[in-house]
């Protein structure tokens, strides 16, 4: 079936989304095994934002040191395959876009894998600080941390991938304007509940509950936002 096809039938369709996801999970997978390979120096750059007094960490099951190989394996393996899965995505869509939207796509990908490593940027740079709130409740001699590694890790990688998917927010609401799926004149009259579910959002997917979070985490999709109603606005002209 050729990509070119105004539009496909249902089992075509169907089975097309079968070949993009089998591409997509392969190419997480070989990612996850250069991952794997490179899971050390990895650990010893996830473990750096940690306060001092805090370096050490322990695990407190036989294979638990095992799985948190694999589980910043995976981490790395996503973030690898992430140009991959970009492109599949919009090789499932494309049968659906007329000429002229498909030439939005490319600068779109590449606007998508920016915002995406930002997004990993900032959700490490801002971990010392959750970190340092978080760990700041201690007491020595009656309330001391024992910070498992597998805790750990789990923390960062979730707060940096909630950043890095975060960031492909704009990128949504742009393509669906491009499409004719949004208007600017309706998600801008809608800015108040936009606003409010941007909070909501925040506090929901960030861990750890500490105040720093998912404040950076609501502003930073607040001027997303903003930015993208003034592409949108661009795009409708």
């Amino acid at each position: 079936m050729s990509h070119d096809d105004p539009a496909m039938p249902l089992m075509e369709h169907l089975e097309e989304l079968r070949r993009r996801l089998i591409i997509i999970v392969a190419a997480v997978v070989l990612g996850a095994v250069a991952g794997f390979i490179l899971s050390s120096p990895t650990l010893d750059f996830l473990i750096a934002p940690l306060p001092a007094g805090f370096e050490k960490l322990y695990f407190t099951g036989v294979a638990d040191a095992f799985a948190v190989r694999l589980k910043v394996a995976v981490f790395i393996g996503v973030a690898i395959a992430m140009p991959i899965i970009l492109f599949q995505v919009w090789r499932f869509i494309t049968p659906g876009l007329t000429s002229r939207e498909r030439r939005l796509v490319w600068p779109l990908l590449l606007a998508a894998l920016a915002l995406f490593a930002l997004g990993l940027g900032v959700g490490y740079v801002i971990i010392p600080y959750a970190l340092g709130f978080l760990l700041s409740f201690a007491e020595p001699g009656r309330v001391e941390p024992l910070l498992t590694i597998s805790d750990y890790i789990g923390f960062i990688t979730t707060m940096m991938l909630a950043f890095g998917l975060v960031m492909e927010f704009p990128i949504v609401l742009v393509a669906l304007a491009r499409v004719g799926l949004l208007s600017y004149r309706v998600v801008a009259a809608r800015r108040r509940q936009v606003i409010v579910g941007i909070v909501l959002f925040a506090v929901v997917v960030t861990p750890g509950g500490d105040p720093f979070s998912p404040s950076i985490l609501a502003a930073v999709m607040y001027l997303l936002f903003e930015g993208s109603l003034v592409v949108m606005r661009l795009v409708r002209r």
